[in-house]
């Protein structure tokens, strides 16, 4: 095709080639505004009565593409194309932007200007704003932190800082959200922002996507829809109530789960953990249809309900679910009672220990390597030094692609050594025999499966290993025992070897297989 031709048949939706202003505020694609739209009882774009809202307004996608369906679907009532659009706009379409960048924005994507008093506009309003608002807000400081949103006063506080937006998000700033517009909404939609800095070390940030979506509860809509990161199904900084209430809430209907979130906005946009958009249905309870995408497609649709049996999370993958069930079902005490809390000699990350060893020291495993320190300087847990132990990485980046890793491999801590908050501690154990024996079972693949059905961003605390059963140590573990031992069938076998990567123990052993 020439270039001629090529630019002639080339229109591209100007929303989808908008650059991102971060990863906290991801500007969303037009398919998935338009896929997120299905979702919804077609019908509500038919009467003249149903009312929009987008508290989180960017590019004002969301308004656009619901303006495009009513336009449609009340051609039959409002024939008069004008009278139409001035109704929609004036009595069913209504915005609240995070920016005022965002709101200009806004106001050009759905009003074809960005004063919807002036001139261009395709509708007339007698002020510059229409129904796409947006104030200048400003957070409300304790100890540090923003009452509403748990920003820093540190990073936010400074209100001479000219030009810059202080995050202050109007939805979210307020205890009465029903006051900002006085009146009831149908359909609540949009796509929050993510996260701010909480004034932590390094990139240190708390969500706050679920604030937006516990606000627009408080509102009552007939249906709530919002894109969010997937931490929450298993993680995340101060979401333990928000995934309870998620969870346990048999309102939501349909969850579209992206495993690896370039699937849903495209190579530019990487959020940890996957992404997904789900549909609240105030007035019908029962179970959720779950959509998982994976590679541009959808692999997997299930019908459940999001909390299984007296799990505190979201398991992701429907296989999950029945292994899950079988080694729930055996009634075992389970593995992060061996795993130790953060900093489990008190020893911060930057420790680091002498080169060389010397008379009465204790070899630390630190960041980098190994360092030697004095045992008074090991601050909690004293009494492990002289223990058989197992360090295993705090953190480690599972990665988006398939078969996982999931944890790093697991360090024999042998009698004499303590580590930094680079690992946490497992164990510990009486002889270096069960200190073995507990690696080859971690070292195989059922053992980080059932992390992985828990783990949903790089830290690996104890919570992640809840589901993760403990076995007699007084002998090693291969995946085929374990697969034998909790019946699993040939299918949910194939599922778990497809997802996990194999492991070398230090003795040379894959998955504790010779």
């Amino acid at each position: 095709m020439s270039k001629s031709r090529y630019m002639a048949t080339y229109k591209p939706d100007v929303l989808s080639c908008l650059a991102n202003l971060s990863n906290d505020e991801v500007f969303t694609p037009p398919k998935v505004a338009k896929a997120m739209l299905d979702m919804l009882p077609q019908e509500l774009f038919e009467n003249p009565g149903t009312t929009f809202l987008d508290p989180v307004c960017k590019t004002g996608v969301f308004l656009r593409e619901i303006a495009k369906r009513l336009m449609k679907g009340l051609a039959t009532s409002i024939p008069d194309e004008q009278a139409r659009r001035d109704h929609i706009f004036h009595r069913q379409i209504f915005g609240i932007a995070i920016t005022e960048l965002t709101s200009l924005m806004a106001r050009r994507s759905l009003y074809c200007s960005k004063y919807p008093n002036g001139y261009y506009s395709v509708t007339k309003f007698d002020n510059p704003e229409g129904n796409i608002r947006y104030k200048n807000m400003r957070h409300r400081w304790k100890n540090g932190h923003c009452v509403f949103c748990g920003a820093s006063e540190e990073k936010f506080g400074d209100v001479k800082r000219k030009g810059l937006e202080s995050y202050a998000y109007e939805f979210i700033h307020t205890t009465r959200p029903e006051d900002i517009f006085k009146m009831k909404f149908d359909v609540i939609i949009g796509n929050p922002p993510y996260q701010l800095s909480d004034g932590g070390a390094k990139a240190s940030a708390t969500p706050i996507y679920q604030k937006f979506v516990e606000q627009a509860k408080k509102l009552n809509p007939r249906y709530l829809s919002m894109i969010i990161p997937a931490r929450w199904y298993g993680g995340g900084k101060r979401l333990d109530n928000f995934r309870h209430e998620m969870i346990t809430d048999k309102r939501i209907r349909v969850l579209h789960d992206f495993l690896n979130s370039t699937d849903c906005f495209g190579s530019e946009v990487e959020i940890k953990g996957g992404i997904c958009y789900f549909l609240w249905d105030r007035d019908d309870q029962g179970k959720c249809k779950i959509y998982t995408h994976t590679s541009g497609q959808v692999a997997e649709l299930s019908e459940r309900y999001l909390q299984e049996g007296t799990s505190d999370v979201f398991i992701r993958y429907n296989q999950g679910v029945s292994i899950y069930q079988k080694v729930f079902q055996v009634g075992e005490h389970t593995f992060d009672s061996l795993v130790s809390s953060q900093k489990p000699f008190g020893l911060r990350t930057y420790a680091h220990g002498k080169k060389e060893p010397f008379s009465g020291a204790v070899k630390l495993y630190q960041n980098g390597g190994v360092g030697y320190i004095k045992r008074s300087v090991v601050l909690r847990n004293q009494e492990w030094v002289d223990k058989y132990k197992i360090y295993i990485s705090a953190a480690y980046n599972a990665g988006d692609n398939y078969p996982h890793q999931i944890l790093g491999k697991p360090i024999l801590g042998e009698r004499g050594t303590c580590c930094s908050e680079t690992y946490v501690v497992i164990g510990p154990f009486e002889t270096e025999c069960q200190a073995k024996n507990a690696i080859s079972y971690i070292c195989t693949k059922f053992f980080r499966f059932l992390v992985m059905l828990k783990k949903t961003s790089q830290h690996a605390a104890a919570q992640v290993y809840s589901f993760v059963p403990i076995q007699d140590f007084s002998k090693p573990w291969t995946d085929k025992e374990l697969y034998a031992k909790y019946g699993l069938t040939e299918t949910e076998i194939n599922f778990i070897e497809s997802m996990i990567k194999p492991m070398k123990t230090a003795e040379g052993e894959t998955n504790g297989q010779k």
